[in-house]
C-alpha cells in the first residue's frame, strides 16, 4: 500500500492566539492603540477575504469550480477555516454537520449506538437524537462529548448549542452544557468502567505513537493534528502489541486522515474510523474513549478488553 510520512504541518492554529496576544499587548499603549490594532486586523482580514472571494469567482467563471474542487477545498482544514471566516464555505451547516456525524458513526457503531441529525434551527442550535445503546446509557453525555460534539463543532464552529433527545421523547432535551459532559469523568460507571488520567498523552506530538498502560489495560495512543486517539494495544490481525508502530497517511488520502501501521504484520488501521483494518475484512481495533478538559487527558478503562 502506498503511503507517505505524516510530517507535522506548520502550527497555523497558533496564529490566532498570537494575534490576540499582540492586540492585548497593544493595550499597554492605551485605548487608542488597542483600537488601532483591532482596526488593522479587521482591514487585513477583510482585504484577504475579498481576494479569496474573487479567486473563487474567477475559478467559477472558468468553469473549474466543480464538485470535485469544492470537496477538496472543504476537506482541507486550513482552507475550510478561511472559507468559514469569510462566509464562503461551499457547504451548508446541515451538510457539514451530517458529514461530521458520518465520520463518528463507526466509533458509535463499535459501541452499539448511532446518532441522528434532527434539525439545525435558525438560531444555530443543532438538535440530535442518540440511538441504540447510546440512548439511555449512563455515560451518554460523555459519549456525546467523545464522539459527536468535537466533530460537530469542528465542522460548524458557528453553531450556538447542541441539544439532544431520545426516541421516547417528543421534545428536544435540554441543552448539554460543556461542563456537565465531564461530570462522570474519574468516577465508575454502572458497567464498571472508569476514567483515569493519563499524563503522558498530554505530551504526544502530531504524528507520534505512544504505548502506555491505563489501569491494567495496555493501550496505544496517537495524535493526528490536534486530535488524540487511544486503542487497546493489540493488533487485530497478528495479535501482537503495537511496539514500533508508526502513523502514516495514505498516498492521495484526505488531509487529516491517519493510518496506524503494525510493525509486526504491517496491517493498517484507519484511526479516525474506529480503528477499522484496511487489510482484513471485519477486523478492527478496540477504541478507548478519551477526554481532554484542557488540564489533562483521561481514558475510559473498560471492564474487559478483547485479548
Amino acid at each position: 500500500m502506498a503511503e507517505e510520512s505524516d510530517h507535522p504541518a506548520p502550527d497555523w492554529r497558533s496564529t490566532g492566539e498570537r494575534i490576540d496576544t499582540l492586540i492585548a499587548a497593544s493595550a499597554s499603549g492605551g485605548a487608542v492603540a488597542r483600537e488601532r490594532s483591532e482596526e488593522l486586523v479587521r482591514l487585513v482580514v477583510d482585504f484577504y477575504g475579498a481576494g479569496l472571494e474573487r479567486l473563487l469567482d474567477l475559478v467559477h467563471e472558468q468553469g473549474k469550480l466543480d464538485d470535485e474542487i469544492l470537496a477538496a477545498l472543504a476537506a482541507d482544514e486550513l482552507v475550510a477555516s478561511l472559507l468559514l471566516v469569510h462566509g464562503l464555505h461551499p457547504y451548508s451547516v446541515e451538510t457539514r454537520v451530517e458529514e461530521a456525524l458520518e465520520s463518528v458513526r463507526p466509533y458509535l457503531g463499535s459501541h452499539g449506538g448511532d446518532v441522528e441529525l434532527l434539525a439545525v434551527t435558525d438560531d444555530g442550535a443543532v438538535r440530535l437524537r442518540l440511538l441504540g445503546s447510546c440512548d439511555g446509557c449512563p455515560s451518554s453525555s460523555v459519549t456525546l462529548k467523545l464522539a459527536v460534539q468535537g466533530a460537530v463543532e469542528a465542522a460548524a464552529p458557528e453553531i450556538t448549542s447542541i441539544e439532544v433527545e431520545t426516541p421516547a421523547e417528543e421534545e428536544a432535551g435540554p441543552l448539554v452544557p460543556v461542563d456537565s459532559l465531564f461530570t462522570r469523568v474519574h468516577t465508575e460507571a454502572e458497567d464498571g468502567s472508569s476514567w483515569q488520567v493519563v499524563p503522558e498523552l498530554s505530551a504526544v506530538r502530531p504524528g507520534q505513537v505512544v504505548r502506555f498502560t491505563v489501569g491494567s489495560v495496555p493501550a496505544v495512543g496517537c495524535r493526528i493534528g490536534t486530535d488524540l486517539f487511544a486503542f487497546a494495544d493489540r493488533c487485530a490481525r497478528c495479535d501482537r502489541t503495537f511496539d514500533g508502530a508508526t502513523l502514516a497517511r495514505r498516498l492521495g488520502g484526505a488531509a487529516g486522515d491517519g493510518l496506524l501501521r503494525c510493525a509486526g504484520c504491517r496491517a493498517h488501521y484507519d484511526v479516525r474510523h474506529a480503528g477499522a483494518c484496511l487489510d482484513g475484512e471485519g477486523l478492527h481495533l478496540d477504541p478507548l474513549p478519551l477526554l481532554s478538559d484542557g488540564a489533562g487527558v483521561s481514558v475510559c478503562v473498560p471492564v474487559t478488553v478483547a485479548t
